[in-house]
């Protein structure tokens, strides 16, 4: 646990310390990875924690980015919590409906909802239609937080990650991430026992939606600019891609599976790496992601458990040998 600890504090102050290690490219890119990997956090929440697949996440990511871009609202302390508020409204009802089904069925339900959602932006007034909407002036804390400047916005995605890490952290060593468990084990066995579920889902996915928003809200800060985009099952397909990839029922995880899948993207779209092939850059991604989930089931999170339990068999081998 200590060690744990040591490494996630390493990485933070490894994090806290790139913008005067990197180039503008680089913090501009470490940010963007930041606001993905707080968008799989909320994720994990509700997949990794509760057992419930959701393929709609994208719906909370981009409502959150739209109100912090039609709100004009000029102050952080109100800009950010109607972001927030109104993602997790909107969270609010869809689990309301959608978590009364379980299964695939859930999943389906998730995604209809959150491609209303993508409609509604893309072929009404309200979202500016495909050309999206550019924010003309970003919120402010008075004098203390301009989040025109990058470092400013930089630091703000830091410490919100490390916020949101924390208390979910916190909060699933607490009572109601224990229920959460229970429901993700063997859900029946818990009604059985008369244990209420659905106020603990329903909770979990509008904290989930919530902090979705959140993140829309930086990245609609960070870029100044939104789109349809934000809202596409692409999306959503690619935040599972992150915690799967980084391993579920891990927090760390959540955020491993972000830096992975976007550096990768990186790696492949390089032309200067892979030549022309780099146009075909989907192709090279999802063979090492099929090759990944093969080779490492429980993910980049496990890997070390994964190391030390086949070095523990060889030693064994070797003392029977012997």
């Amino acid at each position: 646990m200590k060690t744990r600890v040591a490494v996630l504090l390493g990485a933070f102050l490894l994090l806290a310390a790139w913008p005067w290690l990197g180039s503008a490219y680089g913090i501009d890119l470490v940010n963007k990875i930041l606001i993905y990997a707080l968008l799989a956090l909320s994720l994990e929440l509700i997949v990794g924690g509760t057992g419930l697949v959701c393929f709609g996440q994208a719906a909370f990511f981009g409502i959150g980015a739209y109100a912090a871009v039609k709100s004009e609202v000029a102050s952080l302390l109100l800009a950010l919590p109607l972001s927030v508020g109104l993602a997790g409204l909107y969270a609010l009802v869809v689990g309301a409906l959608s978590l009364r089904t379980q299964g695939v069925y859930f999943i389906m339900v998730t995604l209809a909802f959150a491609q209303m959602a993508y409609y509604v932006v893309h072929d009404t007034p309200l979202g500016g239609g495909t050309d999206g909407i550019y924010m003309y002036a970003k919120p402010t804390l008075g004098a203390w937080l301009d989040l025109d400047k990058p470092l400013a916005i930089y630091g703000l995605t830091l410490a919100s990650v490390a916020l949101v890490f924390a208390l979910l952290a916190v909060m699933r060593r607490g009572q109601f991430g224990r229920a959460l468990d229970g429901i993700r084990v063997n859900e029946p066995r818990m009604r059985a026992t008369g244990f209420s579920t659905y106020p603990y889902k329903l909770a979990a996915f509008t904290l989930s939606g919530a902090i979705a928003g959140w993140a829309g809200f930086l990245f609609a800060v960070k870029d100044g600019f939104v789109n349809p985009e934000l809202l596409s099952w692409h999306l959503s397909g690619a935040v599972l891609i992150m915690i799967i990839l980084g391993g579920l029922g891990h927090l760390r995880g959540a955020v491993m599976g972000a830096f992975a899948f976007t550096l990768l993207q990186e790696l492949f779209r390089s032309e200067a790496v892979f030549g022309s092939l780099a146009r075909h850059w989907h192709l090279g991604l999802g063979l090492f992601i099929i090759l990944s989930v093969a080779l490492l089931p429980k993910g980049l999170a496990g890997l070390p458990g994964q190391l030390r339990e086949r070095l523990a068999g060889k030693a064994a081998i070797l003392q029977e040998n012997a």
